[in-house]
C-alpha cells in the first residue's frame, strides 16, 4: 500500500511540480522547497466587462505559493506551478450581493513569448471571460481542464472532466 501511495504521489508530482518521479520521490513529497507566495491583489471589474453590473473581488484566504519550473534565456518564467488555498470574495457593487468563491485548484502555466498562455488545471480556478468559447462572464471552473489565453485575452476552456459556476449569477 506504502508503494502504492508513493507512486501515486510521485506521478502527481511529475504531472503538477514538472519533476521526475525521482526527484519526487527523493524529495518525499515532503519538502517544498522552491516554493513562494504568489498573493493575489483585490481587483475591480467595470459593468458590462464581465458581469452586467460592476463586481470587486477580494482574497479572505490565499495562501498560494508558486513555484518556477523553467525559464526563458532572459531569466523570465516560462513555466510555472501554482497552489494552495484561494478564496475570494466577490461582490456586486450595487447590491453588495456576495459570493465567497473556492479558487483553490492546482495549476501549471506556461508563459509564451507571444503573450499567450497555456494552464494545464486540476480543480477549481476563476476564469473571467470577455471573449472565449464561455459567455461573457465570471465562472469557477472546476476539473480537469486545460485553459488557453491567447495574446489578445480570448480565453478557451477544454474541459475533460468537470463542471462551470456563473459567479455573477450568484451575485446578481
Amino acid at each position: 500500500m506504502r508503494r502504492t501511495a508513493l507512486a501515486i504521489g510521485s506521478i502527481l508530482a511529475t504531472i503538477l511540480l514538472g519533476a521526475t518521479p525521482a526527484q519526487a520521490t527523493d524529495a518525499g513529497l515532503q519538502h517544498d522547497l522552491g516554493w513562494e507566495p504568489a498573493p493575489s491583489a483585490p481587483w475591480d471589474v467595470a459593468a458590462g466587462l464581465r458581469c452586467d453590473f460592476a463586481i470587486h473581488g477580494e482574497p479572505v484566504v490565499d495562501e498560494v505559493v508558486q513555484r518556477v519550473l523553467a525559464r526563458y534565456p532572459d531569466g523570465s518564467p516560462k513555466s510555472v506551478a501554482y497552489k494552495g488555498d484561494l478564496v475570494v470574495r466577490v461582490t456586486n457593487k450595487a447590491s453588495d450581493a456576495f459570493y465567497d468563491a473556492d479558487a483553490s485548484g492546482s495549476a501549471v502555466v506556461e508563459y509564451r513569448t507571444d503573450g499567450s498562455q497555456f494552464w494545464s488545471v486540476l480543480g477549481p480556478v476563476l476564469v473571467g471571460v470577455g471573449e472565449g468559447n464561455l459567455d461573457r462572464g465570471l465562472y469557477i471552473v472546476d476539473g480537469v481542464y486545460t485553459l488557453t489565453i491567447s495574446a489578445s485575452g480570448h480565453k478557451t476552456v477544454s474541459m475533460a472532466h468537470g463542471s462551470t459556476t456563473d459567479i455573477c449569477e450568484q451575485i446578481a
